[in-house]
């Protein structure tokens, strides 16, 4: 890349432009737009993210030191806070949330192959699905209430749990329960999606089964009613207590579910708990269903990281509109790291290198230099000779 570009705009060189303007283009984005633009509005926003600003006067207010630089990283000749904010409520957040589902798949295309526990023993690919919930201000966002003092908004996530990329999302009030939103996931056949209790709906886990020939591993909710088939021997070292073949004998349930499904029992040796799923895969074995549902806590794992790391508790605008751009462009940084870690080989952990970047947007020197400096200062600090005491005074 350059030698002349600062960090921020190399790593909008991972953005494919000429996408973002069909997009644009598509929902006539820049209609009656005379300099702020949805690519403006775009980098703005995501500059926002990985600089992690907290509002839009303290967003202006550190733009506004760095103005003569805001054209060269995509962002415009000025950038005041009236305009970014008018921009986010009015402008069509379907433009960002495809941008957001591009940069996810060509995140997720690049991490493919991407070695785990799981692929010992499953070819196809692991999804974890879980929502997560904003908390709003109820007198900002009055049409979302959640109850008496609290108003809040939810985003549905599948994670695919071997790139460790979110697959596909969906915005929707907080109201609305977990489970009406299983029908929107695009479900392939042949790969693994893993539910917590709340998904436990009977006819959607069906139609995985039956209709999309899927496979799933959700945890049992309570009172459930089942008849045994059949029970399998089972390790009792290996935390497996049961291993079940039921069907289902609720008075809906065994009409909504009318097929045989496997029931596993497994007790966690560190906190002595039991946990129950169920499954409509016969092939993996007990311990590696317990396995697969460890690995649903890398999507709340990826819900923490993103209201740590990235900016999505206070919003730059109050409608909906807002809302739904600064989540779509949070996940929109969170690919364009993604993305820049593997082309650059980089070999750290996300969290690194976005707490790497974010007091380094303006600097001018190529990433892969950047980042090499940072290894060369580490190993430097992590040396007590004299060798590593003058390597330290040479940066």
């Amino acid at each position: 890349m350059n030698q002349g570009s600062y960090i921020f705009s190399q790593l909008l060189g991972f953005v494919p432009k000429d996408v973002f303007d069909r997009i644009v283009k598509k929902f006539d984005g820049n209609k009656y737009v005379k300099s702020f633009t949805c690519w403006n509005q775009f980098c703005v926003m995501v500059y926002a993210q990985l600089a992690e600003r907290e509002s839009l006067r303290d967003l202006e207010s550190v733009l506004m030191h760095h103005q003569s630089c805001l054209h060269h990283m995509g962002m415009g000749r000025t950038v005041c806070k009236s305009t970014l904010a008018y921009a986010n409520m009015n402008r069509d957040p379907e433009i960002f949330r495809e941008m957001a589902l591009k940069l996810v798949k060509i995140a997720r295309d690049l991490r493919v192959g991407r070695s785990t526990e799981l692929d010992e023993f499953i070819d196809g690919d692991v999804y974890a699905f879980d929502s997560t919930t904003l908390s709003l201000c109820l007198s900002r966002f009055p049409w979302l209430k959640l109850h008496h003092e609290k108003a809040g908004a939810k985003v549905h996530t599948l994670f695919d749990v071997k790139t460790d990329i979110p697959a596909f999302f969906i915005y929707t009030e907080a109201s609305l329960h977990d489970s009406k939103v299983m029908k929107e996931v695009p479900y392939v056949a042949g790969s693994y999606y893993v539910f917590d209790r709340a998904y436990m709906v009977t006819p959607m886990l069906y139609s995985i089964h039956n209709t999309y020939h899927a496979y799933f591993v959700v945890r049992e909710k309570s009172h459930m009613r089942f008849n045994v088939i059949e029970d399998r021997v089972v390790d009792p070292n290996s935390g497996v207590m049961t291993d079940q073949i039921i069907r289902l004998d609720g008075l809906k349930t065994k009409y909504q579910y009318p097929e045989n499904l496997r029931r596993v029992t497994y007790r966690d040796a560190e906190s002595e708990n039991d946990f129950v799923f169920y499954t409509n895969n016969r092939d993996v074995s007990a311990e590696q269903v317990a396995l697969l549902y460890r690995y649903r806590w890398r999507v709340e794992l990826f819900f923490k990281w993103m209201k740590q790391h990235l900016h999505i508790k206070e919003f730059f605008g109050h409608n909906e509109n807002a809302i739904q751009i600064q989540i779509y462009t949070a996940i929109a940084a969170y690919c364009i790291v993604a993305i820049a870690e593997h082309k650059l080989n980089l070999g750290r952990d996300m969290y690194e290198v976005l707490r790497v970047l974010q007091g380094s947007l303006y600097e001018k020197i190529p990433l892969r230099d950047f980042f090499e400096a940072g290894r060369k200062w580490q190993f430097a600090t992590d040396d007590p000779t004299f060798e590593g005491l003058q390597l330290m005074l040479n940066f």
